[in-house]
């Protein structure tokens, strides 16, 4: 059997390395149009901010390695057409600059994402990035040593993320996020939050600018000089990052035929099988399923595309495996202030009429008397009608992201709220209060529920 792979980063590589296990006299090939195989992008900001000075630590697995195990890896290589009909694929050879036909019996689609560009005027001036690949870390680390004042276009995940690098080499740094909130995949009185905690710590060090745009860069022969946004404002800066988001490589899928989801990433089973027979697609060109409400949805995450391309590769290989989706788990840190979330917000929730009953508590992480005992504020989200948890965010100085992963252990076993509050939870003052802050959420939250079944029993 021969199985080839196109991309080379989260999915692919773990889908190479595992059909390399499942498969020890096949043949395997992987294809990528980058020159690496198998990093952590999502460790470029922490390789920018310094935490570590060889890029060289991203890279999970080189291509001596694959190649000593037997799997061959084309850098370079662009995969430009996929032809279902005869089993093939075109190849463009990015160095040799010529193409060639390549066969196949099992095809693994791991073509990732790319950053979304706004139509932002001269933004091919110099010293302006985006942070995908391992080069834009060399390159944004190289020119940081020169620079003084950075502009960030964007307030989601790698936005704070950066925020943090920039700030931390003392570089003063200038946000701008086009919707009204930082983070707005949170619900918005989380997201307030957010931004207000962050303007509390700024001390002249960054600036975060929400409800404006950047519609304009400005610059000479050395680069970028400036920036002007929708209202006026003229942010000066000699580097700049692009975070504005990303979206799925589905081009080649869409042009063979392969269906596309509602997401518009490609539409996949729980195999990771696609619309046409013989090929898959996992990483963050696929989309996922919703474990809490079976719907589509897109979360293009490192976590999941290790699951998915390790489920692709069992797949096409002739086994059996099956990936049930996601939860939309998720944490970052900006500036020690930790931002974390799975399942439901009310504003997605609300999206689906789904009815929500939440609770919102802001307590210490430790027994108070405890001198690193931080703040940390946890909302829950919950069924109206069920009491089953939907889902919950959590931000704050203090541990959120353990509360996170303890709520998302309930939301896979589809507890109810007054389940979740009987849970047994460790307690000893370095660690938590005698009454976790998410069990004191949930107390919260079951007699608001409770409150609101007596209420409409009264009216019924």
């Amino acid at each position: 059997m021969k199985i080839i792979i196109v991309g080379g980063v989260a999915a692919g590589a773990k889908a190479a390395a595992k059909a390399r296990r499942n498969l020890a006299d096949g043949e395997i090939i992987l294809y990528t149009d980058d020159t690496h195989i198998s990093y952590s992008a999502c460790g470029i900001p922490y390789f920018i901010e310094g935490n570590f000075d060889d890029y060289r630590t991203l890279l999970v697995r080189s291509p001596e390695e694959f190649e000593a195990s037997g799997v061959k890896i084309r850098l370079r290589h662009k995969v430009t057409k996929i032809l279902p009909e005869c089993k093939q694929i075109l190849v463009q050879d990015l160095s040799k600059n010529n193409a060639f036909l390549d066969s196949y019996d099992k095809l693994i689609i791991a073509t990732g994402a790319s950053p979304i560009i706004p139509p932002i005027k001269n933004n091919c001036f110099k010293h302006i990035y985006t942070v995908r690949k391992i080069e834009d870390a060399i390159n944004i680390k190289r020119q940081m040593e020169n620079s003084k004042r950075a502009l960030i276009v964007g307030g989601g995940y790698i936005g704070l993320e950066m925020l943090e690098a920039f700030v931390k080499n003392n570089i003063y740094t200038t946000l701008v996020e086009r919707s009204g909130y930082l983070m707005s995949v949170l619900d918005e009185d989380i997201s307030a939050s957010v931004k207000e905690q962050l303007d509390m710590i700024s001390e002249g060090k960054f600036e975060l600018v929400t409800s404006d745009s950047v519609t304009e860069f400005c610059g000479d022969i050395d680069g970028v000089t400036s920036a002007e946004t929708a209202n006026g404002r003229i942010i000066d800066c000699d580097i700049a990052v692009i975070c504005a988001g990303v979206r799925p490589n589905v081009d080649i899928a869409a042009d063979a035929g392969i269906k596309l989801g509602e997401t518009g990433a490609i539409k996949v089973n729980k195999r990771m099988e696609t619309s046409i027979a013989d090929i898959y697609a996992c990483g963050d060109c696929s989309e996922e399923n919703s474990i809490i409400t079976n719907t589509p949805v897109w979360m293009p995450l490192g976590s999941n595309a290790n699951k998915e391309g390790r489920c692709a590769a069992i797949n096409a290989c002739g086994g059996h495996d099956e990936f049930e989706g996601v939860l939309s788990s998720a944490v970052t840190r900006c500036l020690k202030f930790t931002i974390s979330m799975t399942g439901l917000t009310e504003k997605a929730a609300h999206k689906l009429n789904i009815e929500t009953v939440s609770a919102t508590v802001t307590k210490y992480d430790k027994v108070g008397y405890m001198p690193d005992a931080r703040n940390i504020t946890i909302k829950l989200v919950a069924d109206k009608k069920s009491g089953k948890l939907l889902g919950g965010q959590a931000i704050g100085a203090g541990d959120s992201d353990k509360r996170i992963n303890t709520l998302a252990t309930a939301l896979f076993a589809g507890l109810t709220v007054k389940e979740f509050q009987r849970n047994d939870l460790t307690y000893a003052p370095p660690f938590s209060p005698t009454i976790d802050p998410l069990i004191n959420a949930a107390q919260i939250l079951s007699a608001k529920l409770e409150k609101e079944t007596a209420v409409n029993n009264n009216i019924s």
